[in-house]
């Protein structure tokens, strides 16, 4: 069976194939507290962020807490950034005839343009950067991948508001998209709850993307592990290998959108953010800041525009980095001479120890021989042949003895 019967297989027999169910509601009432599931999902991203990027700032040699301090700033900018693309691209919902121009305030019913939030969140995050007196640079590498995480997070949201879906499909992983009603019986895609009727089956870009995410977060990870990037180009990687995939994603929408010769806006965006992003990771500093250049005013960075000095700043930051690679190389040697001298000492050491564990057992053998008395060593230390002969001379010297005393014993008579 060829690939292509496969297939044709598939989608001709996807009616008893379950697809993917939508949630029946994206909000539930917590008394007079509306509980919203995309609000949460980018509540739950940028706290796993935050988390995520306080450790590899600390990783890198930064202080602890920058982070956090950082995304005072960063945070509230990217979400007015992203909510005012997504009602700039798409203002006819807001401010069309059918329009309300208050909903554009509603950020909690979803549109977050992510090419705003980067825009105005980097401003933020420079701010804080310039407050705090670090390389935004280095900041930006340390939280690449944790934004790219959150942005994934944040797309469950976009689940649970049954939006960000594309074309009708037949394919087994299709989504369905529930219509929804409020308590009163009118329709309420975004607030209702389902009846389980289907509206229609679409491809889940929203999926698409979010693993697309996941995939990038891996894959930046081992980049930095292996290379060392650093100097912003770990964060040009992040945005353009987004971009990629975004730019795939918007082919397969259908939804309203204004379009530029026929081509979605978002996908005009991605395309020239990936050039630009393709541009910088090229041309920007190689190698990576030491720790030394991660501490608060450790380096004076130039404003955007000051070329000249950003390029003196990074030759500074290259041979700083080409000193600590040899300052390693030489540490390297130097453990591996002093193991060497320490593996020779221990031999030594062994050794007096075999020799005093040696002259403590002859001193333990002395000792028990001395209770005895020294002729008695002398006798037990000879031939039997020699202890033969002394025993006859004992008893020749016994026998003159006695003859000497008879004798003395009759003189006296």
């Amino acid at each position: 069976m060829t690939l292509r019967v496969l297939a044709d297989s598939v989608v001709a027999n996807s009616d008893v194939l379950a697809y993917i169910p939508s949630p029946s509601q994206g909000v539930w009432q917590i008394g007079p507290l509306p509980l919203r599931a995309y609000a949460l999902c980018i509540i739950v991203g940028i706290i796993v962020a935050i988390w995520w990027g306080e450790r590899r700032w600390q990783e890198r040699g930064g202080q602890p807490g920058t982070v956090l301090d950082v995304a005072v700033f960063a945070v509230p900018f990217g979400l007015i950034g992203g909510r005012l693309y997504h009602v700039a691209t798409d203002w006819q919902k807001y401010f069309g005839a059918d329009g309300h121009p208050i909903d554009a305030l509603k950020i909690y019913q979803g549109g977050l343009g992510i090419w705003g939030a980067v825009f105005l969140g980097g401003i933020g995050a420079w701010i804080g950067c310039r407050v705090y007196r670090i390389p935004l640079p280095a900041f930006g590498d340390a939280i690449a991948p944790p934004i790219l995480l959150a942005q994934a997070i944040g797309r469950l949201g976009n689940y649970f508001n049954q939006e960000l879906y594309g074309r009708e499909t037949e394919l087994p992983w299709g989504l369905e998209i529930y219509l929804r009603y409020d308590d009163n019986g009118p329709l309420d895609m975004m607030n209702g709850v389902s009846h389980g009727v289907v509206e229609r089956v679409v491809q889940p870009t929203f999926l698409y993307e979010m693993v697309w995410n996941l995939l990038i977060v891996v894959l930046l990870v081992q980049i930095d592990k292996r290379y060392r990037i650093g100097h912003g180009r770990l964060f040009a990687l992040y945005v353009a290998g987004y971009c990629v995939g975004r730019f795939v994603v918007e082919l397969l929408r259908d939804d309203e959108a204004n379009e530029i010769a026929g081509i979605r806006i978002n996908s005009f965006t991605s395309a020239l953010v990936f050039l630009a992003a393709i541009a910088y990771f090229v041309f920007a500093t190689k190698g990576r800041e030491t720790a030394d250049m991660l501490q608060p005013g450790a380096t004076k960075r130039p404003w955007p525009w000051q070329l000249s000095e950003l390029r003196a700043v990074g030759a500074e930051s290259a041979a700083s980095a080409d000193a600590e690679s040899v300052t390693l190389e030489k540490d390297a040697k130097s453990e591996g001479t002093e193991s060497g001298e320490d593996a020779a000492s221990d031999e030594t050491a062994e050794s007096d120890k075999d020799a005093e564990t040696d002259t403590a057992a002859s001193d333990k053998t002395a000792d028990t021989d001395g209770g005895a008395k020294p002729g008695e060593i002398a006798k037990a230390e000879k031939l039997p042949t020699e202890a033969a002969e002394d025993s006859e001379s004992e008893k020749g010297s016994a026998a003159e003895k006695s003859a000497s005393v008879t004798g003395e014993v009759a003189e006296k008579s």
